[in-house]
């Protein structure tokens, strides 16, 4: 049987907000090369597209996959497409026109590619657009918006999926708000990694890990799941295992 572990990113493996320069601890990169060469599968399973990925792993951690923007984007260690989804670009100008005049800062996927409306302080690759008319070519993966609390966050997913609800689905990612196609989430993601895999290998047993309340379709997919003692009460109700870090979560996948 396949061991596959899929990870969240943000504040599961990467702490963005530590003060401690080293945010993606230098133990988990080692658990995660232990776990990947006793013949295991490691991947990332986050609301981040590809191009977010990519400038603050390269060098310490090479994913076998990555599920990415809830699910729309799943590509291989190489890049090549497992499942791709998109929003029509009507409805994502739509979205953004609704979120936008809100004070929020958008932000899109487009191709794996991060596109935004005004310059960022970014390590990576990003394109500067001043509408949706103006992305590059490629499905547009997910819409996200940053907010400034939990109750904004909260009212505006729910007032997107009350629009938008027949063509996308928003979730809250604390002050986050992820948008993407109808039938895409961290779940569905990970249910078509483990059908991809089944194909290679035959049978999978699949553990999933994140810290927040977008984390729940990945957990409730997962055959054996885990979160933190900081993660929300829901998420910790939910979950296999609570543990105190990815590195405990990983020993316990090899053990089983």
């Amino acid at each position: 049987m396949k061991k596959v572990f899929a990870s969240d990113f943000d504040g599961t493996l990467y702490f963005y907000k530590a003060a401690d320069p080293d945010k993606l601890p230098q133990e988990s990169v080692e658990k995660i090369r232990e776990y990947q060469e006793a013949g295991h599968l490691f991947g990332l399973c986050t609301g981040r597209q590809v191009g977010g990925l990519t400038p603050f792993i390269t060098g310490l951690v090479e994913p076998d996959f990555f599920i990415t923007s809830s699910g729309a984007n799943i590509v291989d260690r190489h890049y090549e497409e497992i499942r791709k989804r998109g929003i029509d670009p009507a409805v994502a100008k739509a979205i953004v026109d609704l979120l936008q005049p809100k004070g929020f800062r958008m932000t899109l996927d487009v191709g794996g590619d991060i596109c935004v409306f005004e310059e960022m302080d970014y390590p990576g690759k990003y394109y500067v657009i001043s509408s949706v008319d103006d992305v590059p070519e490629g499905l547009i993966h997910q819409v996200s918006a940053h907010t400034e609390s939990l109750e904004d966050a909260a009212e505006n997913v729910a007032l997107v999926n009350e629009l938008f609800g027949d063509s996308v689905t928003a979730f809250q990612n604390v002050v986050e708000i992820d948008i993407a196609p109808k039938g895409c989430s961290k779940g569905k993601g990970v249910e078509a990694l483990r059908d991809y895999y089944r194909e290679a290998y035959g049978d999978v047993l699949l553990f999933g890990i994140g810290d927040s309340l977008n984390d729940l379709p990945l957990i409730e997919a997962a055959d054996i799941s885990y979160t933190f003692p900081y993660a929300p009460e829901e998420v910790q109700k939910k979950v296999t295992k609570v543990v105190k870090n990815i590195v405990e979560a990983l020993d316990d996948s090899m053990k089983r």
